[in-house]
């Protein structure tokens, strides 16, 4: 019998709704055939077939429970992949005509996907801001402003909310506001439709963990 090795393992504490937001990102990576990132920073993927062997157990010992989802395969070239990059973005760190610090999240496919929305008075002011987005906007709230109710309409887990809203020319925007009352990015653009700027948002969601940061003049 093989020796087993343990390539990657994490534990966290985790709200449900934080836990929701991790599976969602499994799932949607896995429904569309791509590399599943396995862990927050998206450095660890696995590439599951077609068809793997999906195993569900729950059991209970004393007064604790456990629940294991486990997916099994018979391992391919190239399935596991411990130094990934699994971002399709980039942040890139700059200086403005003002002086002020700035950031911006850039998609391969050249489109700005969100900004700092603001200028900090130093380089380490502006990289405490984008790590804020890492941390709080995959598992942010988003909150639809243009409903009377303000209802929530996704779930998530965050000390952050998206605000999706419909500015005063007649375009979509969002913007994650901290906590905190802080604006820590929004969509550094006015979007045609509701829609287009959801889009945005759930790529800036999907994309900023494993983003590098740039410094670009």
């Amino acid at each position: 019998m093989p020796d087993e090795e343990t390539v990657h393992e994490a534990e966290t504490k985790r709200s449900r709704r934080g836990i929701a937001t991790y599976l969602r990102r499994l799932a949607n990576a896995l429904s569309r055939g791509e590399p599943v990132p396995a862990d927050e920073e998206q450095t660890v993927t696995v590439t599951p077939p077609a068809d793997p062997t999906m195993e569900v157990e729950v059991e209970r010992e004393g007064d604790q429970v456990t629940l294991e989802l486990e997916l099994a395969w018979t391992e391919g070239e190239d399935d596991i992949d411990l130094d990934a990059d699994a971002s399709k973005a980039t942040f890139e760190l700059f200086e403005d005509a003002a002086e002020k610090y700035r950031w911006r999240l850039v998609h391969d496919n050249g489109n700005i996907i969100a900004d700092s929305g603001e200028g900090y008075a130093s380089a380490q002011k502006a990289e405490q801001g984008l790590d804020s987005v890492k941390a709080n906007a995959p598992g942010a709230y988003v909150v639809d402003t243009s409903k009377e109710d303000d209802g929530v309409v996704s779930e998530g887990g965050s000390d952050a909310t998206f605000e999706l809203f419909e500015d005063s020319g007649g375009k979509w925007r969002w913007r994650l506001v901290h906590d905190n009352g802080n604006i820590v990015a929004d969509s550094g653009q006015g979007y045609a439709s509701k829609q287009k700027a959801k889009q945005g948002m759930r790529s800036v969601q999907s994309n900023v963990r494993g983003a590098g940061v740039e410094r670009v003049e």
